[in-house]
């Protein structure tokens, strides 16, 4: 049986360490970086939903003649 010459492995191989690792960590970070921005649009999101639902409340009550929701500010004696 022939011994074949030649590298080991096919060329498509990084042979860099460096290049390797880079090229191995890539997808990783890529994926997070998503999640996070994913995540952070979703936070952001509830946030002023959260706060306009809260001003609708306000004016609602308001318009109703309701106490606000909110408590009375403390007053120190």
């Amino acid at each position: 049986m022939p011994v074949p010459s030649g590298p080991a492995y096919p060329e498509t191989v990084l042979e860099n360490f460096w290049a390797n690792a880079a090229f191995s960590v890539t997808p990783t970070i890529l994926v997070g970086l998503i999640f996070w921005l994913v995540m952070r649009t979703i936070l952001r999101a509830d946030r002023t939903e959260r706060k306009i639902y809260a001003e609708m409340e306000t004016a609602e009550r308001a318009r109703r003649g309701l106490p606000s929701d909110r408590p009375a500010p403390k007053t120190e004696a």
